[in-house]
C-alpha cells in the first residue's frame, strides 16, 4: 500500500493524538545527606513544593516519589537541627530514570522555636547579596534563547549585550572581559563558539543545557575562592547521572544537531556525554550570506563514589570552530562590505579537569586540577585572494594554555562556617602576528613572535556566622593574588582583596543587604605577551599591573508571599589601573564586543572608570503553573580618556528592561515570552578623511574610527520581542518534543553605527577620485551605508528522548 504526503500527515497526527491517551506517570528517587560529612540523613521530611505530596527518607537517607507527572518540580526538606532546604528545579522525565542528591547544612544556631516556611526562591549559602539563581525550567523553555544557555543569562537584572546575534555579557556597565565562568567548580575560560580572545562573547554558547541543573549568577559579592572577576561570576552546576539504566536524547536545534547520553558506568560511577554539530553553514549558503560558520563541541562528566567519604568528578568541554568566507558573483552592498574586511577564523579550545572530594568530621576538602587550551588562527587577504602571498593582510596564530591546581577546605567550627584554600596556575602564551596597518599617515606592519610563561598563585579564606536568632548574616572574606610575570605583580600584598557582606532581616518578610569588596583581575594574555617589531615586551616595560575594582552594593528585599520576591539594589564600581590603548587613546574597558582579539596592542595601566546605578527585580513562581521575571536596571558607565576626563564607555546603555514569562498548560503544552529594551549605546563616528586614503583602506577594508571623537554619538534604543511554544508527546518508551521559537517577532530593525563602502564604476572596480595623484595621496570615492541588525527568526526544534 502506497501512502501520499497527505496520508502520511493524517497518520502522523493520529499517532501524536493517540499518544496523549497515555496518562504516563513516573518516579523520582534520591538521596539526602549532610553537606559536610556526606553521611546519609534518615527521617528527613520532604514535600513537593506547592503541593501536599510528601515522603520521608529511610534509614539510608533514600527517598522515592511515585506517580509523578512529568515536568519541573522543587522539593522542600526539613529535619531537626538542620536548615530548611528548597532544592533546585528538577526536570522529571517520563522515559528515563530520575535521580537527585540533596545536601543539607546543620543550623549554626539552635533555637527553641523556629518556624520557617520555604518559598519558591532560596538564597545560596555563599552570599545573600547580588546573587540570582537561574533554574532549569527557564533554561529549557526560555523564549528567544533556542536552548542557548549564554542567551538565557541576558534575562537577568544588570545584564546587557552588544548586538542581538552575540552573547556578550555586559554586567552592571562592565566590559565583556570582566566575567568568569565555573562548571562544577572548574574554571572554563571560553563560554562561546567563535569567541573573542581576551573577552567572553561569541554568537553561540558551548555548554549543553541538558546537563545543567542550575546556574548561580553573582553580579557582586564574589566568593573568595573565585578570583579574577570584576563584574560577574557564573557557577554552572550539572545534574547527577542515572544510577539504573542509560537514557539518550537527540535534538535538532536552531543551528545544530546534538546527541547526549546519561548512563551508569558501574555500581560506583555515572556519566554524562554529549556531542554537537552545526548545520548553520548550509542554511547560510542557501540564503546567500557572505560567511559560513561551522562549529562542533563536546562535553562529558563522570562521578565516581569510591565510598561514603571519597568521590571524584572528571569533566571536559571543548569546541572546534571554522569560519569561511562565501563570496558570490554579484554581492549586495552589505555583503560586499562584509567580505572586504571580514577574515577567516579557525579556533579550537578545551578544558578538562578533575575534582576530588574527601569528607571528614564536620568538614571536607576539595582538590581540583584542570587544563585549558585556546588556539586561535585568523587570516585575511586583500580582495580575498588567498593564493597570492603579496595580498596577505593579516596572519595571526595564538595559543593560551593554563594548568590549574586548587585546594579548598570547607569547615563548620562551632557556629561559624569557614572556607579557605590556595591556588596555583602555570600560564603559557604564544603569539605569531603579521598585520599590515596604516599608522602616522603611512603603511606599516606589525610583525613579531612572542612566547611568555609565568606562574600565578593565590590564597583565600572566608568566615561567616548568623546572629540574633539568625536574623543577621555576616560574612568576611579575603584573598591574595600574584604572579611571576613582572615585579609590578609579584607581591601578593599589592593584590590584597578584602570583602564584607551582611544581611539583616528586620521584619518577617523584609531584609537589608550590603556588600563592599575589592576585586582584582589580570590583564588579558594578549596584552601580557604583546611585543613590538624589535621583540620587546612593551607592556611589561610599561609596568602593566592588575586591574582592580572597588564594589559598594546596598539593597532591600521584600517577599510578600512564598512565591514572590521583590528586591532593589544600588551599586557603585570604581575601577583603577585599567589598560589604556596607546594607539587609540581609549580604555580597553570599551573594547571586546566584536569578533577577533582584545588587547593585542601597547597599553598602559592608566585608565580609571566608574559604573553606578540601581536594579529592580520582581520575580514570581506561582503554584498555578506560571512564572515571570521583571528586571530593570539603570546604569551609568564611564571611563577616562587621554586627558583624564570621564566619558561614556561603550556599554553606557542607561536603561535595561527585561520581562520574561513562562506558563505550563495541560497536555504538556508550554508557552514562553521575553521582551527586552536597552537604551542606545554610544558609538564613535568614522574618520572620513583617513578612510578615503587608498593606502589606508586597502589594509583594513573598512572605515577607520575617529578616536578623537570617541563615543560622541549614540544609537537609538534597542527592543525585541521573542515568543516560544513547546509541545511534548509521551509514548511508552520515548518522548517527542517540538518547539517553535520566534525571535524578534515584530521585526524590529535595530540601528547600528553607519559604515562606509567604495563606490564602483561600471566594471565593478572601486572609483579613485584623483587617479593621477601620487599613490600616497590617492583617495577612494566612499559612501555611507546605513546598518541595522535584527530580523524575524523562527526556529523549529525537535527533541527525542528515549
Amino acid at each position: 500500500m502506497r501512502l501520499n504526503i497527505t496520508s502520511w500527515g493524517i497518520l502522523l497526527i493520529f499517532l501524536l493524538q493517540a499518544a496523549t491517551v497515555f496518562a504516563q506517570t513516573t518516579e523520582l528517587k534520591g538521596l539526602v545527606k549532610d553537606a559536610y560529612t556526606n553521611e546519609p540523613m534518615p527521617f528527613v521530611n520532604i514535600v513537593i513544593e506547592g503541593t501536599n505530596t510528601g515522603t520521608t527518607t529511610n534509614e539510608n537517607g533514600e527517598f522515592v516519589f511515585e506517580d509523578l507527572e512529568p515536568g519541573f518540580i522543587q522539593l522542600q526538606l526539613s529535619s531537626i537541627g538542620y536548615e530548611n532546604k528548597l532544592s533546585e528545579e528538577i526536570n522529571i522525565s517520563a522515559v528515563r530514570p530520575n535521580y537527585v542528591e540533596i545536601a543539607m547544612q546543620q543550623k549554626t544556631t539552635q533555637l527553641e522555636e523556629v518556624q520557617v516556611t520555604a518559598g519558591a526562591f532560596v538564597r545560596a549559602g555563599e552570599t545573600p547579596v547580588s546573587l540570582r539563581r537561574i533554574g532549569i525550567e527557564q533554561i529549557e523553555k526560555g523564549a528567544g534563547a533556542a536552548r542557548d544557555l549564554a542567551k538565557v543569562l541576558q534575562s537577568f537584572p544588570g545584564v546587557g549585550g552588544t548586538v542581538s546575534f552575540r552573547n556578550d555579557l555586559i554586567v552592571r556597565g562592565g566590559g565583556p572581559s570582566e566575567n568568569r565562568f565555573f562548571l562544577d567548580g572548574i574554571e572554563i575560560p571560553v563560554l562561546n563558539h567563535f569567541s573573542t580572545q581576551g573577552a567572553s562573547g561569541g554568537p553561540v554558547g558551548i555548554l549543553n543545557v541538558d546537563f545543567i541543573r542550575e546556574v548561580d549568577f553573582y553580579s557582586s559579592a564574589f566568593p573568595a575562592d573565585r578570583g579574577g572577576a570584576l563584574s560577574s561570576v557564573f557557577e554552572f552546576k550539572q545534574i547527577d547521572a542515572n544510577k539504573e539504566k542509560p537514557s539518550f536524547k537527540a535534538t535538532v536545534g536552531a543551528s545544530e544537531l546534538s546527541l547526549s547520553t546519561n548512563t551508569p558506568l558501574g555500581e560506583k560511577t555515572g556519566a554524562l556525554f554529549s556531542v554537537r554539530r552545526s548545520y548553520l553553514q548550509f542554511l547560510f549558503d542557501q540564503i546567500g550570506l557572505p560567511f559560513l560558520p561551522t562549529f562542533n563541541d563536546f562535553q562529558f562528566r563522570t562521578r565516581t563514589r569510591f565510598d561514603q567519604k571519597n568521590e571524584l568528578i572528571l569533566l571536559g568541554v571543548g569546541a572546534i570552530d571554522q569560519f569561511e568566507l562565501n563570496p558570490s558573483p554579484e554581492p549586495t552592498e552589505e555583503n560586499r562590505y562584509t567580505l572586504k574586511y571580514l577574515p577567516s577564523y579557525e579556533q579550537w579550545n578545551y578544558t578538562v579537569g578533575a575534582s576530588f572530594k574527601h569528607f571528614m568530621d564536620q568538614n571536607y576538602y576539595v582538590l581540583a586540577v584542570s587544563r585549558s587550551h585556546l588556539n586561535n588562527v585568523i587570516t585575511k587577504y586583500e580582495d580575498n585572494e588567498e593564493d597570492n602571498p603579496d595580498k596577505l593582510l593579516n596572519d595571526y596564530v595564538s595559543d593560551e594554555i593554563q594548568n590549574r591546581l586548587r585546594f579548598e577546605l570547607y569547615s563548620r567550627p562551632g557556629d561559624y562556617t569557614l572556607r579557605t584554600g590556595v591556588n596555583l596556575e602555570s600560564a603559557s602564551y604564544y603569539n605569531r602576528t603579521f598585520t599590515r596597518i596604516f599608522r602616522d599617515g603611512q603603511p606599516a606592519e606589525k610583525n613579531y613572535r612572542s612566547e611568555v610563561d609565568f606562574m600565578k598563585f593565590g590564597a583565600f579564606g572566608s568566615l561567616s556566622r548568623k546572629f540574633f536568632e539568625e536574623k543577621l548574616d555576616v560574612r568576611l572574606g579575603v584573598r591574595f593574588d600574584a604572579n611571576t610575570y613582572s615585579d609590578e605583580m609579584n607581591n601578593p600584598l599589592e593584590q590584597f582583596s578584602p570583602r564584607f557582606t551582611f544581611s539583616y532581616a528586620f521584619a518577617p518578610r523584609f531584609s537589608l543587604t550590603f556588600n563592599t569588596g575589592r576585586y582584582f583581575q589580570l590583564p588579558p594574555y594578549t596584552s601580557l605577551g604583546f611585543r613590538d617589531n624589535a621583540g620587546n615586551l612593551v607592556n611589561k616595560q610599561n609596568g602593566l599591573e592588575y586591574i582592580h575594582a572597588d564594589h559598594f552594593v546596598g539593597g532591600v528585599e521584600w517577599r510578600p508571599n512564598n512565591h514572590t520576591r521583590i528586591s532593589v539594589e544600588g551599586f557603585l564600581k570604581n575601577y583603577r589601573d585599567y589598560p589604556f590603548s596607546v594607539t587609540d587613546s581609549v580604555s580597553l574597558a570599551s573594547k571586546g564586543g566584536d569578533f577577533g582579539v582584545l588587547g593585542d596592542e601597547e597599553v598602559t595601566s592608566s585608565s580609571e572608570g566608574r559604573a553606578y546605578g540601581a536594579e529592580l527585580l520582581i520575580r514570581e513562581k506561582s503554584p498555578k503553573g506560571y512564572s515571570y521575571i521583571l528586571a530593570y536596571t539603570w546604569v551609568n558607565s564611564q571611563f577616562t580618556d587621554i586627558n583624564g576626563d570621564y566619558i561614556p564607555s561603550s556599554w553606557d546603555s542607561g536603561h535595561l528592561l527585561t520581562f520574561t514569562f513562562n506558563k505550563s498548560f495541560k497536555r504538556n503544552w508550554d508557552f514562553g515570552l521575553k521582551w527586552r529594551y536597552a537604551g542606545g549605546l554610544p558609538y564613535t563616528p568614522y574618520d572620513l578623511e583617513r578612510s578615503e586614503r587608498v593606502q589606508a583602506w586597502d589594509v583594513r577594508g573598512r572605515e577607520y574610527i575617529d578616536y578623537s571623537r570617541f563615543n560622541e554619538k549614540r544609537l537609538e534604543p534597542f527592543h525585541q520581542l521573542d515568543l516560544r511554544v513547546d509541545k511534548t508527546w509521551l509514548f511508552p518508551k520515548f518522548s517527542l518534543g517540538v518547539y517553535l521559537d520566534i525571535q524578534n517577532v515584530y521585526n524590529k530593525q535595530n540601528e547600528q553605527p553607519p559604515n562606509l563602502v567604495q563606490r564602483l564604476d561600471e566594471d565593478g572596480n572601486p572609483i579613485v577620485t584623483n587617479p593621477d595623484a601620487p599613490v600616497e595621496e590617492q583617495r577612494y570615492d566612499l559612501k555611507e551605508l546605513a546598518s541595522t541588525s535584527g530580523t524575524v527568526l523562527p526556529t523549529i526544534g525537535v527533541i527525542l528522548e528515549f
